[in-house]
């Protein structure tokens, strides 16, 4: 008896879905996401903003993406991640599309329905593709898991919604998510 083919998709696949479609393309498999809640907006909002004004204070090179904003992490053809907010500081990654490399940095806001996705998977697809930096910002119990893939062991920092945060792909930059609008 043959099992039944799952069907691999690619980045036409996933550029040809109809407008307003929100989802991701990973490892051929198109994975569908849910609208965000008012405070996932919110949440993503205040950061983007707190990131796009202290890199404008700076007179940085590096550029914020809120999602939706397509980013081809892998030259596979078959992995296509829309984070909730990209960093990237290599111009060169910047497409008319999107990004095609691994962003600096990478924010993901947990969604409650799917949080294994944002703690497990994507964690393990970020370290591979060479993000420096991923967090994620858990909404429903107000902490902020910071990991820092460029060390070799992998490290993470647990941060509460009452603390200030160092971003590690700046040297000088910290944010306070008290002094946020959530």
């Amino acid at each position: 008896m043959l099992s039944a083919l799952k069907k691999i998709y690619t980045e036409e696949d996933y550029y040809h879905l109809p407008e307003g479609v929100r989802a991701e393309l990973i490892d051929g498999q198109i994975y569908d996401q849910a609208a965000p809640s008012r405070i996932h907006q919110n949440i993503l909002m205040e950061l983007a903003a707190t990131i796009r004004d202290y890199i404008r204070l700076k007179n940085g090179f590096c550029k914020v993406y809120p999602a939706p904003f397509a980013v081809k992490l892998f030259n596979d053809r078959k992995t296509i991640v829309e984070p909730d907010i990209s960093v990237i500081c290599d111009p060169s990654k910047l497409t008319a599309q999107g990004c095609s490399g691994a962003p600096d940095w990478i924010i993901e806001i947990v969604s409650p329905g799917n949080p294994e996705h944002d703690f497990i998977f994507k964690l393990n697809l970020y370290a591979k593709a060479g993000v420096r930096e991923y967090w994620i910002v858990d909404p429903r119990n107000e902490i902020v898991l910071v990991y820092y893939l460029e060390q070799k062991d992998l490290s993470v920092k647990t941060y509460t919604f009452q603390d200030k945060i160092n971003v590690n792909v700046y040297e000088d930059f910290t944010i306070d998510f008290q002094k946020l609008d959530l």
